[in-house]
């Protein structure tokens, strides 16, 4: 069940950015689709579907991929360390950043 939900989960941007592909390409065409009243309009809703598609897709296999341990050493997240959270400075040390060493 689990699968079919993360199947879901990923197939809507894909279908997301497939249709700002299909809107990119119609444009180019030359041909209008009915809600949009001009092709520039519909060229920048394709960017935007497509943008949005690829980049939760990709974001996602990032994700994924970290966890498992699998990306290159400077895809991975740096762990930065803060105080102590009884300590009183905690809350002022969230906002300032931390010097790397």
């Amino acid at each position: 069940m689990a699968r079919l939900a993360a199947f879901i989960v990923m197939l809507i941007p894909g279908l997301m950015a497939a249709g700002g592909i299909k809107f990119m390409r119609d444009t180019l065409f030359g041909k209008l689709i009915s809600p949009f009243p001009f092709l520039w309009l519909q060229f920048v809703v394709g960017v935007i579907f497509f943008v949005i598609g690829f980049g939760f897709f990709a974001g996602f296999l990032l994700h994924r991929d970290r966890k498992n341990g699998k990306v290159a050493p400077r895809f991975q997240k740096n762990k930065k360390s803060y105080p102590n959270k009884s300590c009183k400075t905690y809350w002022i040390a969230l906002f300032i950043p931390v010097a790397e060493m």
